[in-house]
């Protein structure tokens, strides 16, 4: 629930408020504007506990959030929330693009492409070094020798890097080279990764499972916030449906439903979205349209080559070619 505090309400009253939540075993998040401060309370709510509040001094309402997922939702924080990554931030209007092969493949290879991923604008590296693949004898990634690589990319570009995590045992060894940690659509559900994720410092990507909902997409970002980190950033990949011809359905109405939904910032996967290169620009373009904070887009020198995601690959030429018109979209658009 939202205790809602009177315009100019003593700071007295405030914590009178705070302590008895606590007392009553609630969760206390709190907001202080200019002039109202509002109390986010998680914990079981009942009819008597709502009007218990009401009648304490200085508060103004209390009203119950309706939705299953409290911390993330628009209810509980109004405001969006915007996620600082290395120099730039993600939801405060600006479009990052992240971009990059889907796996590190080796040194000299990584180093050339985010060099130019770079200079056609991307504003975050992408790479897997740990690659969860359907089948064990497929090219599982280069490990801590690829965060590595992924490291030194970073100093060379000075940008930020992003990438997988597959295990709770490597969250602590992935922070150490990385800036965003990716959860990729297999392990949207592994609940006990996403409270351990909820335990560090670093700013989480959380993927759409290929048969998740919406609502279940949000819970799995709820296990990451109550968790204690709320730096995260939704990433729509597509999802499973009937029709065959593309890798995935892009669902971009996802992007409006989860900023009317929640506070958070969202991003797009075109790449995993469709399977195919050529629909990769047409739906970065949409997405950016739908009002997206961000794209995340699979880039490699010669795609027919690539060890993993070869056929939804942009080639770096075909790759500047869409930053520069999303550049002009996004801009347009503000």
């Amino acid at each position: 629930m939202i205790i809602v505090m009177e315009r100019n309400a003593p700071e007295s009253q405030i914590r009178q408020v705070e302590q008895k939540l606590q007392d009553k075993g609630f969760q206390v998040h709190l907001s202080q504007g200019v002039e109202r401060t509002i109390i986010g309370a998680i914990g079981e709510r009942t009819q008597a506990i709502m009007e218990a509040f009401e009648t304490m001094g200085g508060v103004e309402k209390v009203v119950p959030i309706v939705q299953p997922f409290k911390m993330a939702s628009r209810e509980f924080k109004s405001e969006s929330t915007v996620v600082k990554v290395g120099d730039g931030w993600v939801g405060d209007g600006s479009m990052q693009v992240i971009a990059g092969p889907c796996a590190v493949e080796g040194r000299e290879k990584f180093l050339e492409v985010a060099q130019m991923v770079k200079d056609a604008g991307a504003t975050m590296l992408r790479g897997g070094a740990f690659k969860p693949r359907t089948s064990p004898y497929s090219f599982q990634g280069l490990e801590e020798e690829g965060l590595e690589i992924l490291a030194e990319a970073k100093r060379i570009t000075g940008l930020p890097v992003v990438s997988e995590i597959m295990d709770p045992r490597m969250i602590q060894m992935m922070c150490d080279y990385v800036d965003v940690l990716q959860v990729g659509a297999r392990n949207m559900q592994n609940f006990f990764l996403l409270r351990e994720l909820g335990k560090c410092d670093k700013p989480i990507l959380l993927k759409r499972g290929p048969s998740a909902t919406i609502e279940e997409w949000i819970m799995a970002a709820e296990y990451i916030i109550s968790s204690g980190n709320p730096r995260v950033i939704m990433c729509e990949r597509g999802i499973r449906t009937f029709e065959k011809y593309t890798r995935n359905t892009l669902d971009l109405s996802a992007v409006p439903v989860i900023k009317q939904l929640t506070h958070l910032p969202v991003i797009v996967d075109p790449s995993h979205g469709t399977g195919k290169w050529k629909l990769v620009e047409p739906m970065a373009l949409a997405a950016v349209g739908a009002g997206c904070d961000g794209l995340i887009v699979e880039v490699h020198q010669n795609p027919s080559e690539a060890l993993s995601d070869g056929p939804q690959s942009l080639t770096p030429d075909n790759f500047k070619l869409m930053v520069e018109k999303v550049t002009r979209l996004s801009a347009a658009m503000n």
